[in-house]
């Protein structure tokens, strides 16, 4: 019997993981039944049991990509040197994260996958350990971006670095959100906002 490759192996895990992506992104995880991803895998339930044992595993395997997906995408843009401003630094994560690298190329789909990723964590232990630990590193590796503005003098040495970081990151996760919900909504939109607000000066008082 000829043995299967590795390659082969990986391409048909990824064809499982992709269907599957589709089906919880269109429907939800809990409305997608695993006859479901079945179908849009285009597999048999011998081939996909193979692989993931249940829908569970299936939900794991998804959210883990797409926690590491992100992760990436902020921890690249915290190693740039020198730090861009929070207009460029959050423009380059989302469009790494809703153009250049989407999973199958429609930002909407991704973005509802990772709402309901964010959703399943209230339930799922695993899940919410998995991106806990993903956040606090997002916090680090952030709050050194505002090591680095300090060091630069564009912030005050008084700037509690973590506060920043959340706020950065706090602001990514609601664009996120508003493509999930909304759809059609360019990250220029966010880059011109953030630019318009860092320009805000106090008023005279006279």
């Amino acid at each position: 019997m000829a043995r299967v490759s590795q390659e082969h192996l990986d391409a048909r895990r990824r064809q499982i993981l992709d269907g599957a992506a589709r089906c919880f992104a269109r429907n939800g995880f809990h409305a997608t039944s695993m006859q479901d991803v079945l179908g849009e895998a285009g597999l048999s339930a011998g081939a996909v049991y193979r692989y993931f044992r249940s829908k569970d595993e299936l939900i794991e395997a998804i959210a883990g990509e797409a926690f590491s997906w992100i992760r990436a995408a902020f921890d690249d843009a915290a190693r740039t040197t020198p730090p861009p401003t929070p207009d460029v630094l959050l423009g380059r994560v989302l469009r790494r994260l809703l153009i250049d690298e989407v999973p199958g190329g429609d930002a909407r789909a991704f973005a509802r996958l990772v709402v309901q990723v964010w959703t399943e964590t209230l339930r799922n232990d695993t899940l919410a350990a998995t991106l806990a630990e993903g956040y606090g590193g997002m916090r680090l590796a952030w709050a050194e971006l505002v090591h680095a503005y300090r060091a630069n003098g564009q912030l005050s040495s008084d700037v509690d670095a973590d506060h920043v970081a959340r706020t950065l990151i706090a602001t990514a996760q609601g664009f996120i959100a508003q493509q999930a919900l909304f759809g059609d909504v360019r990250v220029e939109i966010l880059e011109e906002g953030l630019r318009a607000l860092m320009s805000m000066r106090e008023p005279e008082i006279s």
